[in-house]
């Protein structure tokens, strides 16, 4: 199966690079029917002029995005260097505190 995604260009270009290696998300709706070995194209932001696939290896949910943080190595992520404070307000910046607790969140690990 087949999920679309959009992505914001820097993190576009970092599973590009092979540097990404898991993109995280809520565990809405929509993220409840990834699978292992599904495929996900990812769709440049804002752009929406370019496309990349790549397939769910691995799937793990979380309460919280900081629980998610504490376990998954940043370098995965592609956030060498970053604080825990500095991924939080990033995260925050594209999901509420609320949705995450109506959620929880959902790490996909990818390869491309």
């Amino acid at each position: 199966m087949i999920h679309q995604m959009g992505l914001y260009g820097e993190y576009f270009q970092s599973i590009q690079e092979g540097k990404k290696k898991v993109e995280v998300r809520l565990h809405d709706e929509k993220r409840r029917k990834i699978q292992v070995g599904d495929t996900i194209e990812f769709i440049k932001l804002p752009e929406q002029n370019e496309t990349l696939q790549a397939t769910v290896t691995r799937l793990k949910s979380y309460d919280t995005f900081q629980s998610m943080y504490e376990d998954i190595p940043f370098e995965d992520l592609d956030c060498i260097g970053w604080t825990m404070k500095e991924m939080l307000d990033g995260t925050y910046d594209i999901y509420t505190p609320e949705q995450e607790n109506e959620w929880g969140t959902l790490a996909i690990t990818i390869k491309y």
